[in-house]
């Protein structure tokens, strides 16, 4: 956990107990919570979750079954080549620079550890392509040991509802694990990353959310409650795309007709001459 993070932000505007409370009917909501990506060992681990970067883990998973087959460990793939590397991972973006993040990794692990990967914070950011939400990923779903990886979904969805404030992933990391307890902090990820990409997207779904009535973001961005205390219809797209329907006719009755046009909008009656 990042130490002397907190000083640099304001704290969370939900207390750690209804941060607790929050994540658990949120958790009731994604009962089988976890990561979307294949592997059977940290190892795999690791490889998907860089290759994750920019990349949906369904694209992930259709790609590693061949190159797992191809490269079983870290010392088979310490052992490739960039030029063979890249074409069996093009398809996930960026591939030349995660090619040499792969094989970098590789050889580091090799070369330092055995062909084991490591099981510290410490040891993992020190590899190739390894930043502290691929380091939380590994440790908290093949290492066992507890890590909250915070990445865009958690960013925006722990920020709308109010369990973290701040949009430095490091400051949201300490906020989420001081509030839950360790056993939980590895499922709260997964947690709201699935409710970051399922429910509350950038156009968020608030209809569909169960926990929308403590949500901050509900309450204020969306106007459910307005200042008086009333609660006017929620504000989901539909209502908002009727809004704007609405104003543009009103906008149009109001608007003076052009001078001169008749109903049908055709040419302009002549008046007749005076004593003809």
């Amino acid at each position: 956990m990042p130490k002397g993070a907190a000083a640099r932000k304001p704290a969370p505007k939900k207390t750690a107990a209804e941060t607790r409370r929050i994540m658990a009917r949120l958790g009731g909501q994604y009962p089988n919570a976890d990561t979307e990506l294949h592997f059977s060992n940290p190892y795999e681990l690791l490889v998907a979750t860089i290759l994750s970067a920019q990349c949906t883990d369904e694209r992930v998973n259709r790609v590693t079954p061949a190159l797992f087959k191809r490269y079983p460990n870290a010392v088979a793939l310490a052992k490739a080549t960039t030029a063979e590397l890249e074409p069996q991972i093009q398809s996930t973006g960026f591939f030349r620079a995660k090619s040499r993040s792969l094989l970098g990794m590789a050889t580091e692990v090799v070369e330092h550890h055995g062909g084991d990967i490591p099981n510290t914070m410490a040891d993992l950011v020190t590899l190739p392509g390894v930043g502290r939400k691929t380091a939380n990923v590994v440790l908290g779903h093949a290492l066992g040991v507890p890590g909250l990886p915070v990445d865009r979904h958690v960013l925006r969805v722990a920020n709308r509802i109010g369990i973290a404030r701040s949009d430095d992933p490091e400051v949201v990391e300490q906020q989420l694990c001081a509030a839950m307890p360790p056993e939980e902090w590895t499922r709260t990820s997964d947690t709201l990353i699935l409710h970051g990409r399922r429910i509350c997207k950038p156009k968020p779904l608030c209809d569909k959310c169960s926990v929308r009535e403590e949500c901050d973001y509900y309450r204020t961005v969306m106007g459910v409650v307005s200042k008086r205390g009333v609660k006017p219809r929620a504000a989901t797209p539909e209502l908002a795309q009727s809004r704007s329907l609405s104003g543009s006719l009103a906008d149009k009755r109001r608007a003076p007709k052009a001078r001169g046009t008749g109903r049908g909008g055709g040419a302009p009656r002549q008046r007749k001459k005076s004593g003809s």
